[in-house]
């Protein structure tokens, strides 16, 4: 509303798979939107006569592109993770078309003749500079490659306690790399304490950065040599339209794993390389960033590859795949 548009909501949420008391009482209210839902937006669509629905593959789509599909509204679902969300797999036989990132997705559909490779859109910001402009602005084109690194909003505490073992032995040998790090933030509450442990103090070590957000992402990952992150859809799309080598260490703890699946999709065609979390260590991240970054044709390479992967007009592309959908005027 805020932004200018008419915004009205569907009563709904999701259902946590536990058994504990607090869980069970979530669970009955979601049961209840779940029901009450499809009327809700069904009355939805009578008071605004859509020509099409448009659904992003969460919890909070199913009931409008059912109640569309009902009233033969066309209906149309993005899934931008690798592995289709419950939601879409539910909605897959009640949509005319689905939309996905990357051409792998498609044998994970059981009508992949409704399937269509669209990419997910990138904010237009991610492209207004090139990379040694982006280095410019940031004052980071002395020649030393940058390392950007993120673990989400709220960030990780294994993983950034990992974080700081990497700046702490970057700190120790020289200082070979700028590195700006986004702690999240709940981690950046305790990166201070893991860095007084590593004996780092930031304040002498210049080139080495830890941000509770990361404000300026667009121009931080234009400029990035090498970014080091988790494998949310958003964060893959960016990479791969920005074509930028990564290592990736997906989170653990998602619906059907399927972080780990995104990240697959970069490291099987070679932009990007995949530690597991039980796998992973500062030390190692710390190893592998290095062979990355001193190796000028791998880098090369990865870029071209994580490229390839990437649609950069995906905006475009769903923008006119469902207007092809739209019915016509007075139909």
């Amino acid at each position: 509303e805020d932004a200018g548009w008419p915004f009205r909501a569907v009563e709904v949420s999701n259902f946590h798979r536990s058994l504990r008391p607090r869980e069970i009482r979530h669970n009955l209210v979601s049961l209840r939107n779940f029901l009450r839902s499809p009327g809700e937006a069904r009355r939805l669509l009578g008071e605004f006569p859509a020509d099409l629905v448009v659904g992003t593959g969460g919890y909070a789509s199913y009931p409008m592109i059912r109640a569309a599909a009902s009233l033969g509204i066309p209906a149309a679902v993005h899934e931008s993770n690798a592995i289709p969300g419950l939601t879409t797999r539910l909605l897959e036989k009640h949509a005319d078309l689905i939309m996905v990132g990357f051409e792998e997705c498609r044998k994970n559909y059981r009508h992949p003749d409704k399937v269509l490779v669209t990419g997910t859109p990138v904010r237009g910001d991610f492209f207004r500079l090139t990379r040694k402009q982006a280095k410019q602005k940031l004052d980071m084109d002395d020649g030393r490659p940058l390392i950007v690194s993120f673990w989400g909003s709220l960030g990780a505490r294994e993983m950034n306690r990992q974080m700081a073992e990497f700046l702490a032995l970057e700190a120790r040998s020289g200082i070979p790399f700028h590195h700006v790090h986004g702690a999240g933030k709940v981690g950046c509450i305790h990166m201070a304490e893991y860095l007084k442990d590593a004996d780092i103090d930031l304040d002498r070590a210049p080139g080495l950065e830890v941000r509770e957000y990361i404000q300026d992402m667009g121009v931080m990952m234009r400029a990035a040599d090498l970014v080091i992150c988790r494998a949310g859809a958003s964060t893959i799309s960016e990479l791969t339209a920005l074509g930028v080598p990564a290592i990736i260490v997906p989170s653990p703890n998602v619906t059907h794993n399927h972080q780990e699946s995104n990240a697959r999709v970069l490291s099987d065609a070679g932009g990007a390389l995949l530690v597991l979390e039980k796998d992973s260590s500062g030390q190692l991240l710390y190893d592998e960033a290095c062979r990355i970054l001193r190796d000028e044709d791998r880098r090369r390479n990865m870029s071209a590859a994580m490229a390839s992967l990437g649609n950069i007009d995906a905006s475009e592309k769903i923008y006119g795949a469902v207007m092809a959908l739209r019915r016509p005027v007075g139909k």
